[in-house]
């Protein structure tokens, strides 16, 4: 299958741009939106002058750990094409699609080999599923392979301790996206050279195929 690149967790404009404008350009471009733990994070007022670089061939993700009503209106008039949901259970993520006609990324947290099996839940309400570390933004590392049993007709995409240097290849017959933040990252900063690596490399693999 065709492996789509996701960016997560900028709050740059330099790097952001940078990823818009590569050749390869990621399919989608995520921010920390409400999860204040996260050095990530990014203000509402920041937020709005970063969306409002032209994203051109990509896609911009808000990314939300069980969002309450107001850090939704705070983002419902901004030009997000999905919202990556953590914590939330399948009627929530319902409501929030239905009421803000927004695409959905459905986040499944791997502590135990048996949360693989949890997409189940949220197939009728998500556009896609994506199995990420326990860890939220410490991408602690997972067996990815546990994917393999999933079936291709679900629109996976895959986190956690994904490096800029990884054999993507080991991820082509098992994902449709591969979600990367920490791993084009130096000193906790986005790194136009780690993301031009990382984004010619999905490229490769997919040239490949």
């Amino acid at each position: 299958m065709t492996i789509k690149s996701k960016l997560c967790g900028f709050s740059n404009l330099e790097s952001l741009q940078y990823a818009i404008n590569h050749p390869y350009s990621p399919a989608l471009i995520g921010f920390i939106v409400n999860w204040r733990k996260s050095k990530r994070f990014v203000e509402t007022d920041k937020l709005k002058n970063l969306l409002d670089v032209d994203k051109k061939k990509s896609q911009y993700t808000a990314v939300l750990v069980k969002p309450d009503s107001r850090d939704l209106e705070k983002i419902k008039d901004l030009p997000f094409d999905y919202y990556q949901i953590y914590d939330c259970n399948p009627d929530e993520i319902k409501s929030i699609k239905t009421k803000y006609n927004k695409k959905i990324i459905s986040a499944i947290t791997i502590k135990h080999k048996e949360d693989v099996n949890k997409y189940k839940d949220f197939t009728s309400v998500s556009d896609i599923i994506l199995w990420d570390s326990a860890g939220y933004e410490k991408s602690l590392s997972w067996d990815h392979n546990l994917l393999s049993d999933v079936p291709n007709d679900i629109n996976k995409m895959v986190a956690g301790n994904i490096q800029f240097d990884d054999d993507i290849d080991k991820f082509k017959n098992i994902v449709n996206y591969i979600d990367i933040s920490k791993g084009i990252e130096s000193s906790g900063a986005k790194d136009i050279s780690k993301i031009d690596i990382f984004l010619n490399k999905v490229k490769k693999v997919n040239n490949e195929n």
